[in-house]
């Protein structure tokens, strides 16, 4: 009788162990589980915000090819210009907008966004117009120009800075914002010293483009009013 009963208890421990060992394993499991779960969540979390929405990208775009633009036409500033006051703008142009450019590219390449390499036909068309023209003809219709589309730069990069869901992308406009400014108001200054459109009378102080609150419409006197609807996406 002894023998049995210590039989039938070591069954039990046995049993018992059992019972422990597949508990411990299902707990593994679940917490194994539990964890990949929230490893995939935070996973997706993060793509969905390095993600920027249309808008955001549609601004990088219009801000790659712009930014491109000027380069391609302060090269050419420097090389056909009469006056030294646009010579030198256009070497401005080149530096700033070729840094902004690079800033741009390694934004895009952290949110997964392609950029546009090359101009497309209708900036191509204008960087083509300016070619053909030298000295003061050249100062005048660059300068004209490079009022223009900084009018409607510093009001996109500020309702970008204002209004855009990505946090970066937000950033990157805000921080340009200031040199833009700048570039404006150094367009108004040399386009007045060569009497093209858009310049700041001799001796008076340039007019800056309106804070984002009242960006959408530029018709400073007509001079750096917004391009026709056929060149809606001229600038960034």
């Amino acid at each position: 009788m002894t023998r049995i009963i210590r039989s039938v208890a070591f069954l039990l421990v046995l049993a018992t162990a059992a019972l422990l060992m597949a508990a411990c394993a299902d707990s593994s499991n679940s917490n194994t589980s539990g964890n990949t779960n929230n490893s995939l969540n935070n996973t997706n979390s993060t793509a969905a915000s390095n993600t920027p929405s249309t808008a955001d990208r549609d601004f990088m775009t219009k801000a790659a090819v712009g930014g491109m633009e000027e380069v391609a036409l302060g090269n050419l500033a420097t090389q056909k210009a009469a006056s030294a006051d646009v010579k030198a703008f256009g070497q401005r142009m080149v530096t700033d907008h070729s840094r902004a450019g690079d800033e741009l590219k390694s934004l895009a390449a952290q949110k997964n966004v392609t950029l546009p390499t090359a101009l497309d036909q209708q900036h191509q068309a204008d960087v083509d117009k300016l070619s053909k023209l030298s000295g003061a003809a050249f100062d005048r219709e660059y300068m004209s120009m490079m009022v223009k589309d900084h009018v409607e730069d510093v009001a996109d990069f500020e309702r970008e800075a204002a209004s855009g869901t990505d946090t970066d992308v937000k950033g990157w406009a805000g921080r340009t914002v200031p040199t833009l400014r700048q570039h404006l108001q150094m367009a108004q200054e040399t386009a007045g010293k060569v009497g093209a459109t858009g310049g700041a009378a001799a001796g008076g102080a340039a007019a800056v483009a309106p804070a984002a609150g009242g960006a959408a419409n530029h018709n400073a006197g007509g001079a750096a009013g917004n391009r026709n609807a056929g060149n809606a996406n001229r600038r960034p």
